[in-house]
C-alpha cells in the first residue's frame, strides 16, 4: 500500500533516528538509503536538504510510505534464508514505483501569457528508510520515502494534485513489482486474487491472523535490536494455529486476468493512463515488472503514451478493455514478444468491433458479483 502525507517542517528526526536494527544482517547497509543523491542517511542536515518548498508555500516536501502485503512482511520474519531477498525486492519495488510517480505525477504548472502549462519536473534528491516492524513489534516491511515540494530548478512547488490523483496507479506497480520480484529473489510465489487480497502461495493464513496488522491503540514506538524482535517474532509464533493456505490458480501466471483488468473500468465515463496501469498491475496475478507493464500499456494505447497529470486524455470503455480483440485471440500475454504476436494477431483478425462491448453482462465472474 502507499500511502502520501505531506511534510510541512523540515525536521527529520523521527527517520534520521531510527536505525531499524530490526532489519540489520537482512537489509543491505543502513535503514537510510539513497534513490538519488548522496549523503550521510544519519545526519539531519543531509536528509532535511531533501525536503524543498518555496517561500509561498508551507509544503516542504512529502513523505511516500510504501508498505508490502502482510503475507510478504510475514516471510521476513519466517524465512531467515530468503529474508534479505524479500528485502531486496521490496526497495526495488519502491524504486520502480517512485519512478512511474516522477515520470508521470511530477507537474509543475507554468502560466505564460495568462495559460497554464503543465511542465515535467524531477526530483533533485530522494532518500528512502526501510523499516521492518510496526509499533507493536509486528512483521511490517515498509519504507519512508522522502521528496521534496519542488521539483530541481522550479520557481514553484509541484501539482499535489497530480502526485495524490497518480498515487493508486503507482500503488498497484509497486505491488505488482513485488510480487514479481519476490518470485525472482526466493522460493516464494506471490498472487493477487480476483477480489483484491494479496497472498503467498503455500503461507497457512494462521499466521496471518497472529500477525494481522489490527490494533485499537496505535502503541508507542520502541526501537527493536534484532535479536530482541527476533525472539518477540519467535514467542508470537509459538501462538501459531494452523488454518490452512489458499492455493494460487493453476493457470494464468503468463497472461492478464482480463475478467479483473476490463471490471476495473466499470462505470467511468472515460479511462486514462493512470487507470489502465492500475488495471493491468492489478490484473497481473503472478506481478509483472514495472517495464514490462510500461511497455505493455505503450504499445496497446499508444495515444496515452505522452499522458501525464491530472489533465490526462481519456479513450473509451471499449477502446480501453479491448473486448473484441481478446474474444478473437485470447488473453494478453504478460512477455513482450509474446504480446506482440498477440497484438499482431488481434489486428490480423478482428473481432466485431461495431458489436457493443458487453464484456462484464457475458462474464460469469462479474455476474456473480
Amino acid at each position: 500500500m502507499l500511502r502520501i502525507f505531506i511534510r510541512r517542517s523540515n525536521d527529520v528526526a523521527y527517520f534520521t533516528g531510527d536505525r531499524a536494527l530490526e532489519l540489520e544482517g537482512v537489509r543491505d547497509g543502513d535503514s537510510g538509503w539513497w534513490l538519488r543523491g548522496e549523503g550521510d542517511t544519519r545526519s539531519e542536515h543531509d536528509v532535511a536538504k531533501v525536503l524543498t518548498g518555496t517561500d509561498r508555500s508551507l509544503v516542504q516536501g512529502y513523505d511516500l510510505v510504501f508498505a508490502a502485503p502482510r503475507p510478504i512482511s510475514i516471510l521476513v520474519a519466517l524465512d531467515a534464508e530468503h529474508a534479505r531477498g524479500i528485502v531486496d525486492a521490496h526497495r526495488a519495488s519502491v524504486r520502480a514505483s517512485v519512478g512511474y510517480l516522477e515520470e508521470r505525477a511530477l507537474i509543475v504548472r507554468d502560466r505564460r501569457g495568462g495559460e497554464d502549462r503543465d511542465e515535467r519536473g524531477r526530483w533533485r534528491d530522494i532518500v528512502g528508510f526501510t523499516h521492518g516492524v510496526n509499533r507493536h513489534a509486528e512483521p511490517h516491511l515498509h519504507d519512508h520515502v522522502l521528496v521534496g515540494a519542488r521539483a530541481e530548478g522550479a520557481h514553484t512547488v509541484l501539482d499535489s494534485r497530480a502526485l495524490f490523483a497518480h498515487a493508486v496507479a503507482a500503488d498497484a506497480l509497486y505491488r505488482s513489482t513485488l510480487r514479481h520480484e519476490v518470485a525472482q529473489r526466493s522460493s516464494w510465489t506471490a498472487w493477487r486474487s480476483f477480489r483484491g487480497i494479496e497472498h503467498v502461495a503455500g503461507l497457512d493464513e494462521g499466521y496471518r491472523a497472529i500477525w494481522g496488522g489490527h490494533v485499537a491503540q496505535r502503541g508507542e514506538k520502541v526501537l527493536w535490536r534484532r535479536d530482541e524482535v527476533v525472539a518477540a517474532w519467535a514467542n508470537d509464533a509459538s501462538k501459531f494455529q494452523a488454518l490452512g493456505s489458499i492455493a494460487p490458480p493453476q493457470r494464468g501466471a503468463r497472461v492478464l486476468d482480463e475478467h479483473s483488468f476490463a471490471g476495473s473500468f466499470e462505470g467511468s465515463t472515460g479511462v486514462t493512463r493512470r487507470q489502465i496501469v492500475q488495471a493491468w498491475a492489478n490484473a497481473a496475478r503472478f506481478g509483472q515488472s514495472a517495464s514490462g507493464i510500461t511497455r505493455a500499456v505503450d504499445d496497446l494505447y499508444p495515444e496515452l503514451r505522452e499522458s501525464r497529470g491530472v489533465r490526462e486524455v481519456s479513450i473509451s470503455i471499449a477502446r480501453a478493455r479491448m473486448t473484441a480483440h481478446v474474444r478473437q485471440a485470447g488473453p494478453r500475454p504478460l512477455e513482450g514478444e509474446a504480446l506482440r504476436d498477440w497484438h499482431h494477431l488481434s489486428r490480423e483478425r478482428p473481432g466485431p468491433s461495431s458489436r457493443p462491448d458487453r464484456f462484464d453482462r457475458s462474464d460469469r465472474s462479474d455476474r456473480s458479483r
